[in-house]
């Protein structure tokens, strides 16, 4: 299936289709950004999964492997990995970021912005507290590197959808000064063109809550063939050699490639109901769905005094306002819904709205701030 641009029409016919489930809702959804809506086949798939558990019993591993290695196939040509081998499914960003942290040797100075998301700040200043890493945390939007031995930086900030300017050359400075770079891409990966392996990140995080549409669980630790031999405290059995060998080498052995930074026995599912998410978007192409994003935003912008409609911001827009969250609350009662992060109240159209809904949307948020404002 292929389409020169997404517009509604081809939408109707082509995609809309397959999210009957979650387009059955009257709720109007604008928290594309937050959790992203499945599309039906998701449930499909994890009912084959469960299926094949009752069915063979430990025979099942057959299946979810093959269910695990067509995920990280999936999301290596997401965000251009050099190989497959280099994702590491894991449960969540944070568990990526302890793998990296977890492989430094000594105590690691840690360079961080501060528009890092809860899921990796909050891991940051508790390594901090318990003495396991020195850490600095530079303005985002005036980042400047400082001696360090790891960037932690997000490509799209998460309370403004601001990218970040200057990615490459920070990150040509920063290993010009010996230093790795952890980048975060959940608002990145799935709705701006991404690639990891030009960019010569060393690691970055992500999944598929978001834009890739796999719910929560289903994430991943890229990193770079050139880290595949560094050795991660957070590992497994699933790291070693042959795990199902269940022999004892000393020292261990591990696994060839970027299978050594594999950990304990996988949540089996999380893999199953990302697929059908990650092959809709690959099928779409990323760059057509940033084009139609794009056009959703400047519809927006039309209708309200938000910001962020550029091709400077990521795939929402946001209303600065004191009581961003009041006007959440109140555009859910109105059966509408979005979020707040502070002073900001985030809205993200995606290819399962008409403009139709985007209008509606804006005259009743249009209200609420009139009546907020009286």
């Amino acid at each position: 299936m292929s389409a020169p641009r997404l517009d509604e029409p081809w939408l109707a016919r082509h995609v809309w289709p397959r999210f009957s489930r979650v387009l059955e809702s009257k709720e109007l959804y604008l928290a594309n950004h937050s959790l992203g809506r499945p599309p039906d086949r998701a449930a499909d798939d994890l009912r084959a999964a469960i299926d094949a558990w009752y069915r063979d019993m430990d025979g099942a591993w057959k299946l979810w492997t093959e269910g695990r290695e067509r995920f990280r196939e999936l999301a290596a040509k997401l965000v251009s990995a050099p190989r497959r081998d280099s994702i590491i499914p894991k449960t969540s960003a944070g568990q990526g970021l302890r793998a990296v942290l977890n492989a430094l040797p000594g105590k690691p100075r840690v360079l961080a912005t501060d528009a890092e998301f809860d899921s990796l700040d909050f891991i940051l200043r508790v390594y901090r507290d318990k003495g396991r890493i020195d850490l600095k945390v530079a303005p985002f939007e005036s980042f400047r590197f400082e001696p360090c031995d790891l960037v932690v930086l997000s490509t799209v900030a998460f309370r403004t959808g601001k990218i970040f300017p200057g990615l490459e050359e920070t990150i040509r400075a920063s290993h010009s000064r010996g230093a790795k770079v952890l980048l975060d891409v959940y608002h990145h990966a799935g709705v701006l063109p991404l690639e990891l392996a030009a960019l010569d990140a060393d690691f970055a995080v992500g999944g598929s809550y978001k834009y890739p549409r796999g719910g929560p669980g289903a994430c991943w630790l890229y990193v770079h063939p050139r880290h595949h031999g560094l050795r991660t405290l957070d590992t497994g059995w699933f790291a070693k050699k042959d795990p199902f060998a269940y022999e004892r080498p000393e020292p261990p052995q591990f696994a060839p490639g970027g299978d050594a930074w594999l950990e304990s026995t996988p949540p089996v599912l999380a893999p199953f109901q990302a697929l059908a998410g990650l092959e809709i978007t690959l099928e779409l192409g990323v760059p057509r769905i940033r084009d139609h994003n794009l056009a959703q935003k400047a519809v927006l912008k039309s209708l309200l005094p938000v910001q962020g409609e550029g091709e400077d911001h990521g795939a929402f827009v946001t209303l600065r306002h004191a009581r961003a969250k009041v006007l959440a609350a109140e555009l859910e009662k109105n059966g509408i819904k979005t979020d707040a992060r502070g002073e900001y109240l985030r809205l993200c159209p995606d290819f399962l709205n008409r403009n139709e809904d985007l209008a509606a949307a804006a005259a009743v948020l249009s209200r609420l701030i009139k009546g907020d404002a009286a």
